[in-house]
């Protein structure tokens, strides 16, 4: 059983990226994936400064690495703002991403390397987010990510999920399937239990 990470770069109570976050980990689970789905908002991550970072990385930066690190496969909804990814999921990955001096595990060793990566977005637009995507990649392919090919937009986000929360289109559950499948198909294969 794929273990599998998922979360939303938004914190934002009604944000449609959070409910496809959500949507798409219950699709993940009828796979037959080893989700954790983790909410962002749940882990006080300061913003991101080197002397802050020199006086002692922030317990939930070491909880987050320790997540990240357990799970060979991981799922990102990247809301887009201006076009980008937003600043929390830009400092999530910093702070993610920075070495820990001194500590036997994260002083040299990177939660991302390896890691293979879906990537989703919803927008109440007609692209879905789509810009954010296109710029996560690169920067997640620096880290060392494999990213899967097959992504998600959604589109009209505002009427796409029904009062549980469930993606109501048959089309748009089977676009978040598809890159859910891909995530555990890839990760299988990079990384055989």
């Amino acid at each position: 059983m794929t273990k599998l990470l998922i979360f939303a770069g938004s914190t934002r109570q009604n944000s449609f990226n959070r409910r496809l976050a959500h949507a798409t980990a219950d699709l993940a689970r009828a796979a037959g994936a080893d989700v954790t789905h983790l909410e962002l908002s749940t882990l006080d991550i300061p913003l991101y400064n080197a002397d802050l970072e020199a006086t002692g990385t922030p317990p939930d930066v070491m909880r987050l690495k320790d997540i990240m690190d357990a799970h060979p496969a991981w799922i990102i909804v990247s809301p887009e703002y201006n076009g980008s990814y937003t600043g929390l999921l830009k400092n999530t990955i910093d702070w993610a991403s920075s070495p820990v001096k001194g500590h036997p595990v994260w002083g040299g060793r990177d939660p991302f390397a390896g890691k293979v990566v879906g990537l989703l977005s919803a927008s109440p637009g007609a692209l879905g987010g789509l810009r954010s995507l296109s710029h996560l990649n690169p920067l997640l392919q620096n880290l060392q990510c494999w990213i899967c090919p097959k992504q998600f937009a959604l589109g009209r986000a505002g009427d796409a999920f029904d009062e549980q929360g469930a993606l109501k289109s048959d089309a748009h559950r089977h676009s978040a399937q598809a890159v859910v499948d891909q995530v555990l198909w890839a990760s299988a294969r990079l990384h055989p239990v």
